[in-house]
């Protein structure tokens, strides 16, 4: 039996994947959590061979989670469920140890096809994310721009997000401005939504 860990938020979806890859005979969902920060806990405590990840959690995003299996259970395979097939999430899932890379909507064959290839050893990524991926092209943030756009996402002021990034206030405002213009934005806003589509951040 291929051992699975589940993790969404959405309770309903969750439940429902888990109840499609419970029909397949050698797949077992050993446990499912709704919180990204405790995937690696629960993958060590059950010892399962894969993880199935959304992207965006609570605690910890899919990806970080992803990274964070790589050093912790390197034997564990991801693979990663978006919503989101925003071109900038490819890239990142694969750098960060990802093995397989699907649409949440993907028929629960594919989705049970992708666990049994990474368990394998292989990878499996949707052909339509790839294409995706490659027209969206990397991302041209550096890692402090992209940083700071995502501390300024919630409507921080900018003495709010020094202080939580240790800069000055003006190292800020240049690592903003610097993002707004590689984003080809209006303003710092514009900016979050168009990295945020293009998954960036």
């Amino acid at each position: 039996m291929i051992k699975i860990v589940l993790a969404d938020d959405e309770h309903l979806v969750r439940g429902a994947i888990a109840a499609l890859l419970g029909l397949e005979d050698d797949l077992e969902v050993v446990a499912q959590v709704g919180r990204g920060d405790q995937v690696v806990d629960t993958v060590l405590e059950h010892a399962a061979s894969i993880a199935v990840l959304d992207i965006e959690m609570p605690g910890a995003t899919g990806l970080d989670v992803a990274a964070q299996l790589k050093k912790s259970a390197p034997d564990c395979g991801v693979v990663i469920l978006t919503s989101f097939g925003r071109p900038g999430y490819l890239r990142r899932a694969l750098a960060s140890g990802a093995r397989a890379f699907l649409a949440k909507d993907a028929p629960v064959d594919q989705l049970a096809g992708a666990i049994r290839r990474v368990h394998e050893g292989g990878r499996y990524i949707d052909t339509d994310l790839a294409a995706a991926a490659m027209v969206g092209g990397e991302s041209p943030l550096t890692d402090r721009e992209a940083e700071v756009l995502r501390a300024a996402s919630d409507g921080a002021t900018v003495a709010r997000i020094a202080a939580a990034l240790h800069l000055t206030e003006g190292t800020v405002r240049n690592y903003l401005s610097n993002a707004i213009g590689k984003t080809g934005a209006g303003n710092r806003m514009s900016a979050i939504r168009t990295a945020q589509d293009m998954g960036w951040l």
